[in-house]
């Protein structure tokens, strides 16, 4: 499970990255608001641990962002937090936060509440995701560009349900190989074989849609026009 971790305290966040890494998650750690907002739409995270003491703005404003996320993309908040008043507690929920962490804490606690919320029924994906033409149902494994279906491996699958639920932003090839590979080996130019071969199938069955490269850094789904590379 991939953790965006935001927290300014550089000796904090390092404590809380090693921690959360070594209980099998995968943190990206930044320091500021306007990086948090920056990853957050440009990769897909399964929760984010915040702080609202940010040197660039108050993290209010970083949720208030990610609570006007499309519920398919909705992503359990953790708000990290030195300010123990009421006022602030209720301030953080009422925002957005799925839960409110004072400082000091223990990072079992920590862990352990970001994986209570992370189980939440409300918290879960769609089964059915959409973009352009495109529909895909999760739980039937079933693709189709409009009325058309698109036969696709598993992988294809995976890659084609990432880039869905991220779209039209932009998913970094690193998470791609994740979520396409977990625990598997990654040989060189994987998922560059993988995006070939649904950009194929999607032209193939009419779709609108397109798999366009971000040179050096991913890939995301476009609308209405052919492949290209940005640089």
């Amino acid at each position: 499970m991939r953790i965006l971790l935001v927290e300014d305290h550089r000796s904090l966040s390092e404590m809380i990255k090693e921690h959360l890494e070594r209980s099998e998650f995968d943190v990206d750690a930044v320091s500021t608001a306007e990086d948090a907002i920056h990853y957050w739409r440009s990769t897909r995270y399964d929760g984010v641990v915040l702080d609202l003491g940010l040197p660039d703005g108050d993290g209010m404003g970083v949720l208030a962002t990610l609570a006007r996320g499309e519920s398919e993309h909705a992503v359990p908040v953790v708000i990290l937090t030195a300010r123990d008043d009421l006022d602030s507690r209720l301030r953080g929920l009422n925002g957005g936060a799925d839960d409110y962490l004072t400082k000091p804490f223990d990072m079992l606690e920590l862990e352990a509440r970001l994986r209570v919320i992370m189980r939440r029924p409300g918290l879960r994906k769609a089964n059915v995701v959409s973009f352009g033409d495109l529909t895909y149902d999760v739980s039937s494994w079933e693709a189709k560009a409009g009325e058309r279906s698109i036969d696709l491996a598993k992988k294809e699958f995976a890659l084609l349900e990432e880039l869905m639920r991220a779209a039209p932003g932009i998913v970094v090839k690193d998470r791609l190989e994740d979520r396409v590979y977990a625990f598997e080996p990654v040989t060189a130019n994987a998922i560059e074989a993988i995006v070939y071969r649904v950009r194929r199938k999607l032209a193939a069955a009419g779709s609108t849609v397109r798999v366009e490269t971000v040179r050096g850094i991913g890939y995301r789904m476009v609308l209405g026009a052919d492949d290209a590379v940005v640089r």
